[in-house]
């Protein structure tokens, strides 16, 4: 079976080198040539346009896509389509939105295309146990490509769940759990470390919580894992990256009047590590001060220490005392 890849992040490059092993063929394209020369001198056949990378592959070809979500994949579906046949199929193994793979898939299909949408899951740990695939659209091209999700898939790790964009939508909300997950773990061990007067060791915490318990989990080895490079994670920065599949979890929740508590505060988490100061902190520690007289901490830059707290002033400006308490 002929494959072409385009994009050779960590999770690309893998992916065809397993492919490859199995005895696919595979070809391979990438923005900056010197990943495809890399994957040339390991035995790949590497293609520098797109029009050189469908040349290399038989009909009905399969040119899957691992590249960033948004303008990306249009742009690089617009440049495919021109050396395509009709039958051809685009695989999207990235993180698209599903109303994005709905679309693509509907203006494709009309072009005498298949499109699926494939959400992959497992990051640099698919290296080791196999990958996780969540794929939507027609059965037809599924059954095509099915070959390539046995391989690369852990065992049972792959299925298709419907038409057009349900793949990525399974994946989206895959993502939306996986950011309440994270930020509970992250609050677990941020107790655990606030506890001083036990002195808790962090990695024995998350070594022992890892035998047995019923929190055991891949992340938690993964929390294990750092924590014994560096007990404190001293050298790790608080702001945190990411955001698009939790914001469509939530915006998907919204429109379907679902609750989803858990994941709209771990979304809201990540925005907070990534400021400098909460100007919405300001105004509630300030409004606290007026209605109430609570004590205020000062501004930073300020004199006097920032944990401490002031009685009445911030950043120096006398603020009112309220007459009653609440």
């Amino acid at each position: 079976m002929h494959v072409g890849f385009v994009g050779l992040g960590r999770m690309g490059k893998h992916m065809v080198l397993r492919l490859k092993a199995q005895g696919f063929h595979v070809a391979v394209f990438n923005r900056t040539p010197e990943k495809v020369k890399e994957m040339e001198k390991l035995g790949v056949a590497g293609a520098y346009s797109l029009r050189e990378l469908v040349q290399k592959l038989d009909a009905p070809r399969v040119v899957w896509l691992m590249v960033p979500a948004g303008p990306t994949v249009d742009e690089m579906i617009d440049r495919l389509v021109p050396h395509l046949a009709k039958g051809d199929i685009i695989v999207d193994g990235g993180n698209s939105y599903y109303k994005d793979s709905m679309r693509r898939a509907a203006a494709l299909q009309a072009k005498g295309f298949h499109y699926l949408d494939i959400g992959t899951s497992g990051g640099l740990g698919g290296e080791r146990h196999g990958y996780c695939f969540m794929a939507g659209g027609e059965p037809k091209a599924y059954a095509l490509v099915e070959p390539v999700l046995k391989v690369l898939a852990a065992p049972g790790g792959y299925g298709h769940f419907g038409t057009s964009g349900a793949g990525h939508f399974v994946k989206m909300v895959h993502n939306g759990i996986e950011y309440a997950l994270l930020q509970s773990y992250g609050e677990g061990f941020e107790l655990l470390k606030n506890a001083k007067e036990f002195k808790i060791d962090l990695h024995r915490a998350s070594h022992v919580w890892n035998r047995g318990s019923v929190i055991r989990s891949w992340l938690l080895e993964l929390s294990e894992d750092a924590l014994s490079k560096d007990g404190q994670l001293d050298r790790i920065g608080d702001a945190i990256g990411g955001g698009s599949t939790g914001e469509w979890t939530v915006q998907t929740g919204l429109e379907q009047k679902t609750p989803t508590p858990m994941i709209s505060t771990a979304l809201n988490a990540r925005y907070t590590t990534r400021q400098p100061s909460s100007f919405a902190g300001k105004v509630v520690a300030a409004l606290r001060n007026e209605f109430g007289g609570h004590d205020v901490a000062p501004a930073s830059g300020e004199s006097g220490s920032a944990p401490s707290l002031i009685s009445g002033v911030a950043s120096g400006v006398p603020l009112k005392k309220a007459k009653k308490k609440a």
